[in-house]
Parts: structure tokens; C-alpha cells; sequence
């Protein structure tokens, strides 16, 4: 699995503004749904659901929302850029500029967690983070997003 696998050009974008987590959660179910024909009202309710139940920001101005959806048949992702950071509820308490939403089918499994797990090992990469916050153009966003990890030499 790689992120080129979850993650379509048309679903990485530049957001000018969210004024608060829910509004944010409707855009990413509004990408959700013109990108990956999921139900955009649905996409955003469960983002909201799982946030209730523990925040999803992870730390340095990362957040990995992520939910599964009845009407979902594969594992797909939304990114968003943020121009101005969010006060998301992070762990480190500090403002989100960097999104990546995950959504599965109901059933998904193992696959959810190994998409949650690959987009959580690139979003920790710091150099993959630098060259997001350096460019605002999402073809370039998205290829930063899909080209990996670089294979550790030893």
C-alpha cells in the first residue's frame, strides 16, 4: 500500500480559512464527496463522531482526522494545507496546518490501520512536512505526499 493508492491529486488542496474543527470537518466531507462520490454529510458527522472520542491532532501542527463510512468502498484520503493553522484540541496543544483525512468502508479491517499507520509514518517525517509547508500548490503538495519515504541506508 501506498499513498498514491488512497490518495487522488483532486482531493489535496490549499484552504485560505476554516473558522473551527466542525467547519473543517465539512470541507473535508464536501472533498470527500466530489472527489470519491462518498456522502459528504455522512464523511463530516463521522470525523465529528471519532473526534469526540479523542482528538486526532498529533502533534507539530499535524492532525490525521479518520473515520469509516457505510458508503465507502475503498480506503481513500483528503489533505488539506491550511494558510492560517487551526486550534484543533492537539495533544501538544499547539494550532493544526497540516490535515490528512482518512476515510474506510465499515468492514475495512486491517486496511484501515494500515493506512492510518502509513499516513501517521509520513506525516512524522519531518522533511516530508518542511516541503509541505514550503509549497501551496496542490500538484506539488500531493507528489511531496505520494513519492514515500525513502528507504533507510544502512
Amino acid at each position: 500500500m501506498d499513498l498514491s493508492s488512497i490518495l487522488k491529486p483532486e482531493a489535496v488542496k490549499v484552504i485560505s480559512e476554516a473558522s473551527s474543527k466542525k467547519r473543517l470537518f465539512q470541507r473535508l466531507g464536501e472533498a470527500a464527496e466530489s472527489v470519491y462520490s462518498l456522502d459528504g454529510n455522512q464523511a463530516a458527522g463521522a470525523l465529528l463522531e471519532r473526534e469526540n472520542l479523542g482528538p486526532t491532532g498529533v502533534g507539530p501542527g499535524i492532525a490525521l482526522p479518520h473515520a469509516r463510512l457505510n458508503d465507502a468502498t475503498a480506503v481513500t484520503g483528503v489533505f488539506f494545507k491550511l494558510e492560517r493553522p487551526l486550534d484543533f484540541g492537539a495533544v501538544d496543544r499547539q494550532p493544526v496546518d497540516l490535515v490528512f483525512a482518512l476515510f474506510a468502508p465499515e468492514n475495512s479491517g486491517v486496511e484501515h490501520l494500515k493506512a492510518l499507520a502509513l499516513i501517521s509514518r509520513t506525516m512524522r517525517n519531518a522533511d516530508i512536512c518542511a516541503k509541505l509547508r514550503a509549497n501551496d500548490n496542490p500538484t506539488t503538495l500531493h507528489t511531496v505526499l505520494t513519492e514515500g519515504i525513502a528507504p533507510q541506508v544502512a
